[in-house]
This record gives structure tokens, sequence and C-alpha cells, in this order.
């Protein structure tokens, strides 16, 4: 661990002591906004040191934080403001007025000046400060840390990405001090952190998985190092440069990753990495065969959910025993594949995915919607709504999302199958595979492709490809090409934006 650990995003460095002095300020100002112990407070940043800080700054006046997607705009991020009951948003200029055209009765801004390393990240004039609101730094400077200490501070509210519907904000019970160290050994697991001093986070902080490694690379003290945007190359040159030992990754970004020309991969010196986590969606086994192939066996995975937090974890020498699993539970957590009527369901049989979670994991709800938490629960264990199935040594794998399986003619089809046989085809960036209203099927299967720049593939060769490696029922009737995909940098895909047109047809027929 460093002696003096930083964190940086593009050129800016910041020490950690100098973070939590900050947001300790930030926290008094707050409070003095009428921030109050179980308060909720909505962050909408795009990566930057201000996001940490901002989040860290609840836990000191025991208020919530609630990071938002800031891609939202409308009714969805109207709905998340509302829901959550946020008394204050925190706020980059640029991403104002989206704010304010939704800002519920009472609520008041914090205005965040975007640093000129993330403007150019995301191609776009850095604006200067409206004064419309206070602004972050300003606050900061005019108000003393707080110092009383707050017993069980509540954590952040985070909301699940709505692939499917309306959004759940999940609330967590605080964690008792007994609790504390046991869960910091389970998340250092469960990243992969080992020996590293050093690491990355190149997905956006409003999800869970980089939230929570953000957190807990400041209480590790380690340098971390966090990318205003994904870029493939640029990251490999990131963690040359920095000497980055370890990294968090989503199986998008892998694909990225391996859709590089080798020479351009093989000009950058990737030999600091000691470790590289991945979760967030199913990783094509092709891909992670590749990068494993690429980079060693310093590929782990972890598979849980923002309910759940991690349950189940694999080295790459367990996958490539046990090619495609996503592995075995964690100790004191338990996995059950359950089928429709409830019952346990034997080795090699595909159902719901039941997870009973770590002993101290802090148990939740959804805000403002108990009963959708109870829906979710079997005898203590949970569903986060994946099918999948374990082999007889208790490796678990992932067939799909219990929501996107297709019934067509009666067979059950799992689209993430499908996706990962045509991401493989060369010249595509994307896919999205799903159920259409079909009259003699009941389902039948649609594909939604992104082409790389210059790519002239047709329907006819993506056909050709799936009919040489799956059974013909599993080629799509439908392919269309668009030029990009509803995904974000997390690798979550909002299929429904892609679906709803399709079912809306029949509908209104």
């Amino acid at each position: 661990m460093s002696s003096s650990p930083v964190i940086r995003c593009g050129t800016a460095v910041r020490a950690h002591a100098d973070v939590r002095i900050r947001a300790a300020r930030l926290a008094s100002a707050l409070a003095a906004m009428g921030v109050e112990h179980g308060d909720r407070y909505a962050i909408v940043l795009r990566n930057d040191i201000a996001f940490v800080e901002a989040t860290l700054a609840g836990a000191a006046i025991g208020a919530v934080p609630v990071p938002v997607n800031w891609h939202w705009t409308g009714d969805d991020l109207a709905y998340l403001l509302a829901d959550s009951g946020s008394k204050v948003v925190l706020v980059h200029t640029d991403l104002l007025p989206s704010v304010e055209a939704v800002l519920p009765a009472g609520a008041a801004v914090i205005e965040v000046g975007v640093p000129h390393d993330v403007a150019a990240a995301h191609g776009f004039t850095r604006p200067e400060l409206t004064s419309r609101h206070p602004d972050m730094d300003t606050l900061i400077r005019a108000h003393a840390p707080v110092t009383a200490p707050v017993t069980d501070p509540p954590l952040g509210v985070i909301y699940t990405s709505g692939t499917t519907g309306r959004p759940k904000g999940i609330l967590r019970q605080p964690v008792p001090a007994e609790h504390a160290g046991r869960l910091t050994e389970l998340v250092v697991e469960g990243f992969a952190f080992g020996s590293a001093t050093s690491t990355l986070i190149p997905a956006p902080l409003y999800h869970t998985a980089p939230n929570t490694h953000a957190v807990f690379a400041l209480a590790l003290g380690l340098d971390l190092d966090i990318p205003p945007r994904f870029d493939a190359e640029g990251l490999l040159a990131l963690i040359q440069e920095r000497r980055i030992e370890h990294l968090q990754m989503v199986p998008t970004m892998f694909v990225r990753w391996l859709k590089l020309p080798e020479d351009v991969r093989a000009r950058y010196d990737l030999s600091s990495l000691k470790s590289i986590v991945h979760a967030a969606a199913p990783c094509p086994q092709e891909v992670k065969r590749a990068v494993i192939d690429w980079l060693g066996p310093i590929v782990h995975e972890y598979y849980g959910g923002s309910e759940t937090g991690a349950a189940v974890t694999c080295t790459s020498e367990q996958w490539l025993e046990h090619p495609g699993t996503v592995g075995r539970p964690f100790a004191d957590v338990e996995v059950k594949i359950l089928g429709d009527d409830g019952t346990e369901l034997p080795p090699g049989r595909a159902g719901e995915i039941y997870l009973k979670p770590f002993s101290v994991w802090p148990d939740f709800t959804y805000l403002g919607n108990d009963a959708k938490r109870r829906e979710i629960e079997r005898d203590g264990f949970l569903s986060v709504g994946d099918v999948g199935y374990l082999d007889t040594d208790g490796y678990l794998y992932l067939s799909d999302r219990r929501n996107d399986m297709v019934i067509s003619g009666g067979v059950n089809i799992y689209p993430a199958e499908i996706e990962a046989c045509i991401i493989t085809v060369p010249g595509v960036r994307d896919v999205a595979v799903f159920g259409i209203p079909d009259p003699d099927f009941g389902e039948a299967l649609a594909a939604h492709i992104e082409l790389e720049p210059c790519a002239t593939l047709g329907a006819d060769d993506i056909r050709t490809h799936v009919t040489g490696h799956l059974a013909k029922y599993k080629v799509p009737k439908v392919i269309v090409f668009d030029d990009a995909l509803p995904r974000e940098d997390t690798g979550k895909l909002f299929k429904r934006k892609l679906k709803e047109p399709y079912w809306q047809v029949r509908i209104d027929a």
C-alpha cells in the first residue's frame, strides 16, 4: 500500500488525505442545507474525483448518497429524484439543465464544475459555472470539516438499471461495527485486490461495483485511477504509464480490447498487472479464453447482484478447468437452482438462481416497495433474476436473464448464447438478441447489430455464422443493423428500448 496514496482522474491528482478533508467539509455544507442523518442526496456526476468526495461526505453526517446515471433525463431522472426523496442534488454544470427541468419541489442543487479532462473525454467544451446555485468548491472552502463520529452510518442507495422497467432503489441497513472487518475481507477477496498497491476503475461510478471499488480502494490506501471515460487503447496506455497492478472490467471492455489490432495491443507493456476482476454480465467463452491467453491466468470473476453482493467467485485456473463457469460460492454463501414451482433442481438442470448472501452482508429493502423485496426471496435465498445451473462439482453457469429468455414454439432459448456467438464475427462491434411477436411460434428471435466502422456485413453473413455454430432454431429471424445500441459503459444493455417498438405494434393492432 502506498505511504501517500492518491486519486487520479485525467491530469488531476489529489491525495487521499485531501479527499477526506474535502468530503468532511462538504458534509458540513450538506448539513447546513438541511441534510440530516438518514436523509438522501443525489450525485449526478461523470467520473471525477468530486464523485468520490461527494460519496464519502454522507458518512460523516449519516446521510445517504444516491449515485445517479448521468445519462438519464426527463421522466427517468424525474422518477429517480422523486422516488429517492433526495434533498440535495450535486450535478456537473453541463448536466444542470436536465436536473433543473425535473427538480422536485424543495430540493436544492450544488453545482460541480466540470474538469477540463472530463469535458475533453466526452467531447464537449468545458462550461463555466452558471452561478445559479452554490458550487461545490466554494462550499468546501466556506465550511469547517465535520469531526463528530457517526454511529452505524447508512450506506448509499443504488438504483438498478431498469433494463426491463422502472429502476428500483436498493436501500441497505447500516453495517454493524463488529461486521465491518469481515465485510472488508470479503470485498478484498471478491475484487481480487490481493497485494496490489494501485488500482483502476474504467467503469462509471454510479454503478454498484465501481462505487464499492472506489470506496474500498480509499479504505485500503491504494493509489486509484478513475479515467473520465473508457477508451480501449487509452486504457492500455494508462496501465503502462501508471504501472497499474489491479483492474476491474466488464466483458464489453474485453471485447473492445480484443477488437484492437494485435500490433496495437502489443505496443503496451502490461506486465505490472497482478489481477483483473470482471463481473456485471456474462462473458463469452471465446472472449475470456482470449484474454487469459493474452494476459495470463490473472483474470478473476465474481457473480452476484446489487442486492446480494458478490456471491460466487472464479479464478482463471478454475475457469480453464470448467469453461463457461462463473465459479463456486464464497465460504458462507449458498446457491440453489429452483424450478417454477420452487423445487430445487439437480445438477445440469437450468432454473432460476437463488443466492443466500454472506451472513455479514447487510440486509436491504427496495425503497418504498417492501412488497417487491419480499417477492424475490424464498426461505432466505434471493433471486436477482438470472437463469442458470450447477454442475456436479458445484460450479455455477449462467444461461441468461429470466426476463430475456425467449419461448419459441415451446422451446426455451437463451439470447445470451446467441449474442456470444455473433460478437465473435469480425466486424461486429455489439449485438442484442431478444424475442419479438410471431403469429406461428409465439415469439421469434431478432438481432440488432452494431458494426465496426467500415465493416460491410449483411444479414446472410450473420445467419451463416450462427448456423455454423448453433442449432438452426437459434438463428435470428429478424436482423437489423443499428448505428449504436443502447448499452452503458458497464455493459448493461437496455433491451427494452429495442423490444418495445415490436411489441407495441402488436398492442396497437
